[in-house]
Order: C-alpha cells, then structure tokens, then sequence
C-alpha cells in the first residue's frame, strides 16, 4: 500500500504507440507521412503538436489484445454440494439454488508481438493463474495462447502463439529515453481495442514501494484498466516499455503512469524463452537507505551507498565478509547511487558470479568479492503449458526448496506450496506447507510431483511438514 492514502492500481491492460514531432524529428518513422509531419506549422513562429499516425499505421498491428478466463475459488465451495449428497435433495426439493465450487473471471489486457514467429511480451498479472488465454490480432484473428512463462518480480509475461509471419515492434533503448520526450500507447482501456493514448516522460529510474528491481519509466500517458501489458513506444516507432502501473485514488487514470524499462523486459524474456525461469543473483543483506544524518554519522560526504543492516547467515555476503554497518558504494564498478540500486544491480548478474563490492567502512573504503547465489525462481506458468500439469489435478503451485530451506526444516527433499486450490484447497493444504511424499513416495522435485500427480486417481495421501511437525493430508483428486 502506498503512503498518504495513495493507492498502486495495476491497469490490466495496455499498449503504446510513440509519438513523432512535427518539425525538428532526426530520425523519421518513414518517409512521405514523416514528411508530412515534419511539414512547417501554418501559423508562423507556432509550433506544431505531435503526430502519431504512421507510428500507428505501421506498429499498430504488432499490438494484440489479450483476454484471460480464470476459475476463482467461491466462498461457497467450502460447503459444495453434488448429486448424492444429502443436502441436494434439500436444495432442489425447496428450490434453493445450489452452491457452486467455481466461478469464471473474465480479464483482458494487451500485449506485443516481438518476434514473427509468435512470441508475444505482457504483464504478469494479466495472464498469472489464467486457464485460458486468447490473443486476437487486429485482423480479428484469434490464436489460443501458451505462457511459458511469468516473472512476478518485474511483472513480465511471456506468452507464444501458433503463428508465423506476424508484424512485429522494433525494440528501442530505454536509457536514451529523455525527460519530456513525446512518448504514446496504444491498447485496450475498458475493452476498447486500439486506444491510442499520448503524452510525455515525466521521469526515469522512478523506484515505487514494493518494487524492488524494476526502474520504472514515469509517463502521463493515459492508462487504465485495460492498458496494462502493451509497449510505450518513443518517436522513433520503438518499443522503450511496457506500460504496468498507475497511481490513482480514484482507480481510474489520474495522470500518473508507469512503465517497465524494455531492457528489463527483454532480459526477462530471454531467460524465461532460454532457460523457462528467470536467474537472480543474491548476495543475502538486508538494506536501507542512507539519509544525510546517517550518512555524516558514518563519515561519509554524501548519502550515496546502501546501508547493509542485517547479513543472512550463509550468505554470499557473509562469506565474502560484508558486515552490518557497511556501506555498498559499487558493484563491478557499477554505482550504487541509492539503496534501491542494490537489488537491480545483483538481481540482473547471474548466479555464481564472482563481483568485486566496494564497500564503506570505519571511514574508508575497501573491496571484497562475493560470489553471488540465487533467489529461488517463480514458477513456470499457466494456460497449455507444463505448469498447469503440474497443478491442475492436484490444484497446487509450487517450487523447489532453497539450500537455506532444505537446512531449516531439516529435510533432503521436498517442495515449498506457493499457492493452494481445487482439490488441495479444499482438503487443507496452505501455502507454506512443504510437500515431502505422496502415497508414501518421496517427492524430491517439482517434476516428480508432476509425474506422481499424473499416474494418481481417486484419493492421495500427501505428507506434509507445517510449522516443524509433519502431517498426512488426504486429497481426492480432480
């Protein structure tokens, strides 16, 4: 939650179209409508206002529309009734309508396409948890679509179609992006396909509460629900983000837009297409930012740095010697303006990677190396994928156990359950329990869950471990 009675909205839908000048455009998007745009202004000494339309004409088809349909547990399935219960006959002989287990929530957001061949980038929270999502192009096309994958983190999606030779964005460099640069969306707000919306940078590296590894680019290009998922392009016709927040006390669009860097994206995006998770570094502190007073009472001349406050037993950090009270200036040379720099800059270096840290301590400065773990991954997702394999009779999500894990509850395998539905749900299994058997065979990985799940009918014992004890939970399958 945000401070002063602000409230983060996520728009569930967007896309963005880049605005051209007219008059004084370097790099023009084509040639005779550019020409056009570029014309002088009629009045003289007058300035023109932007022109948008062959940004349109030519990206516009790579922006698709994406609508979800997600089945959401009803405070009525706790008390579910089916034929041959003895409450049935009681609610059909005096007409009560019968509790249903499941209802079906529609969602829509946006999308674009960045390869020909099908693969399409949008937020995670449009297509997370989804049973079936549809892309429609703008010739009324429509394609039933795979996630292969989510990356919560930066709210990042990658979805793939069954297509070939489709219409795709140029991808723009979002660290040449300027503050005041004419920037525009296009997407569906409300359902409305193919809004275009316009407007400027306001400002750049913006950090929001909660966000830790995202730099987000601040518009006021307006965004609603709706938005959320399509590219912020720049004048130039490139993608330079993918519009994903907005601040709002209303919940609708209050001139504050924000938008995830396209560098981070496609970062994501090679990962999740490469690799089917995203790989962090992590190096295990605990941080905080240095105000002035802090900063002075550590002898340090400017508040620059992250202030480490806590070090993880274990840790990449403590191995490496890093101690609470020292102050991270530099990683590989890279700075560490502010406290929120530290998390984006580990987060983007891969695993097992040695860094060299200059760090701040008892009024100077020294280097250590640390070579970095790795934050535990997001689950692979949803729609004709694996992970709906994985869960879908048994109604969990759930990931490997961390080394730091496996140590606390003394345990050689298992997997940590992220999220509980369906058939797990109902017979009791919570996020934070730790799956350790099904029907007294070990589980060792999230694969074979997967394959246990899969040979199992009728009933299942799981053995679990909650809070240090462990416990059987029996589940009657889907």
């Amino acid at each position: 939650m945000l401070k002063k009675n602000f409230v983060v909205v996520i728009a569930l839908c967007a896309a963005a179209a880049g605005l051209g000048f007219a008059g004084g455009v370097s790099a023009p998007i084509s040639s005779s409508r550019a020409d056009q745009a570029a014309a002088q202004p009629a009045v003289p000494g007058a300035r023109a206002l932007p022109d948008f339309s062959t940004l349109v004409e030519q990206y516009g088809p790579a922006v698709v529309n994406i609508s979800t349909t997600t089945r959401v547990r009803t405070q009525s399935e706790q008390f579910q009734v089916e034929p041959g219960d003895p409450f049935y006959e009681f609610f059909r002989r005096f007409q009560v309508p019968i509790p249903q287990g499941d209802a079906i929530r529609k969602g829509v957001g946006s999308g674009f396409i960045v390869s020909t061949d099908g693969y399409i980038l949008t937020n995670a929270h449009v297509v997370d948890d989804a049973a079936e999502v549809t892309v429609r192009l703008t010739d009324k096309r429509e394609f039933q679509a795979k996630v292969l994958g989510i990356d919560k983190r930066t709210d990042v999606a990658l979805v793939k179609i069954d297509a070939k030779d489709l219409p795709a964005v140029r991808i723009g460099d979002a660290s040449k992006a300027r503050v005041g640069e004419w920037v525009a969306a296009i997407g569906s707000p409300f359902g409305l396909e193919n809004t275009v919306t316009a407007g400027i940078i306001s400002a750049k590296s913006r950090s929001l509460p909660d966000e830790t590894y995202v730099p987000f680019i601040q518009t006021d290009v307006a965004i609603n629900p709706g938005n959320s998922g399509g590219p912020l392009f720049n004048m130039a016709g490139e993608v330079i983000g993918i519009n994903s927040q907005i601040y709002s006390r209303t919940g609708g669009y209050m001139g504050l837009s924000f938008a995830i860097p396209i560098d981070v994206a496609m970062k994501v995006r090679n990962d999740l297409q490469k690799y089917g998770k995203v790989s962090r570094g992590r190096l295990g502190v605990t941080i905080q930012a240095l105000s002035p007073d802090l900063a002075d009472s550590f002898g340090l001349k400017k508040a620059e740095g992250a202030l480490v406050s806590a070090v993880e037993s274990g840790s990449p950090a403590e191995k490496a010697g890093i101690k609470p009270g020292d102050v991270i200036l530099a990683v590989d040379g890279r700075p560490i303006g502010q406290s929120a720099d530290l998390p984006r800059v580990i987060g983007e270096t891969r695993p097992g990677t040695r860094g060299s840290i200059r760090i701040w301590r008892e009024g100077g400065t020294r280097e250590v190396t640390a070579a970095l773990g790795e934050i535990p991954a997001e689950k692979i997702a949803a729609a004709g994928g694996d992970a709906k394999a994985k869960s879908g009779k048994l109604g969990v999500a759930v990931r490997p156990l961390t080394n730091e894990e496996r140590k606390q509850i003394g345990a050689d395998g298992g997997v940590l359950v992220e999220s509980a539905d369906g058939p797990a749900g109902r017979a009791g299994v919570q996020p934070g329990d730790v799956i350790l058997a099904l029907n007294n065979q070990p589980v060792k990985n999230v694969e074979q869950l997967r394959r246990l799940v899969e040979r199992s009918r009728g009933s299942v014992a799981l053995l679990i471990q909650r809070e240090g004890n462990k416990i059987y939970v029996p589940v009657r399958l889907g």
